[in-house]
């Protein structure tokens, strides 16, 4: 099996220590793991903001970048709902515009192989036990793109039940947006600080030291705020858990390096 890892931009960018983790993860588990060099954004920014066009590029370079694997993993539910729900209308509606070519068959045939990382564990892996540890508390926020787009499920939660050590705590309104949302936060700030303040008072009613999700654009809108408010929670992408059996991470995306909108 031949896999291709799409790393995203706000993980080449922001977090390599996740991508670095999806790595040592799939690589633990027999999987062998290329990351094209051509790769590049999915293209999410443009489409959100309305510039379809601009967007058409990307998702040939998409398709180009990674014609050879067998399947297509990304650590980011935003991204691969991007790829999967988007890029096959986006390519359908270019060539019914007569910008298409070949590239709606191209372009469909790799978002269909492409899956959001928990996904792949335990939908083509089919194991939800990694042979991490992790012995922290945890509360889990299932992110909009992942809860509502790529149906994700309980698949993130049943990994993280798995690992030894740790304890999984409810988060209250878990199914609630953060706040973040893209291009959203920044053009509207307030609705999405006050969001993402909403959702930090849940995630520090729960008392666990580590808030986990499949975004990290989510974990730096709360992970900033929740580090404005001097907060111990470290915000950690769960790629970071399961990958690795380290008693204590480094110190957490939030706190380091702040995000979120003001």
């Amino acid at each position: 099996m031949r896999v291709g890892l799409f790393v995203t931009c706000v993980n080449d960018t922001l977090y390599p220590r996740t991508g670095r983790a999806v790595v040592t993860l799939l690589e633990r588990l027999g999987v062998r793991v290329d990351f094209p060099a051509e790769q590049s954004c999915c293209g999410q920014p443009l489409f959100n903001t309305g510039y379809r066009h601009r967007t058409e590029p990307l998702l040939r370079r998409y398709a180009a970048a990674f014609r050879d694997h067998d399947y297509i993993v990304t650590p980011s539910g935003s991204c691969a709902a991007m790829v999967r729900d988007n890029y096959p209308r986006i390519a359908a509606k270019a060539a019914a515009e007569g910008r298409g070519g070949a590239v709606p068959e191209a372009v469909t045939e790799a978002a269909a192989r492409t899956y959001e990382l928990t996904e792949f564990l335990v939908d083509v892996l089919g194991v939800t036990d990694v042979g991490a540890r992790y012995p922290h508390t945890v509360t889990y926020h299932p992110t909009c793109h992942g809860l509502r787009v790529l149906g994700l499920g309980d698949r993130p939660r049943r990994l993280l039940e798995h690992v030894e050590g740790l304890e999984l705590r409810e988060l209250p309104g878990a199914e609630e947006c953060c706040g973040f949302g893209g291009t959203f936060a920044v053009k509207n700030p307030a609705v999405s600080a006050a969001m993402g303040a909403d959702k930090a008072r849940a995630v520090t009613a729960t008392g666990a030291r580590t808030l986990c999700t499949v975004d990290n654009s989510c974990l730096m809108h709360l992970g900033g705020i929740l580090a404005r408010e001097g907060s111990p929670v470290r915000p950690v992408h769960i790629a970071e858990i399961l990958a690795g059996a380290e008693d204590d991470p480094e110190p957490p995306h939030g706190t380091a390096r702040g995000g979120g909108a003001r």
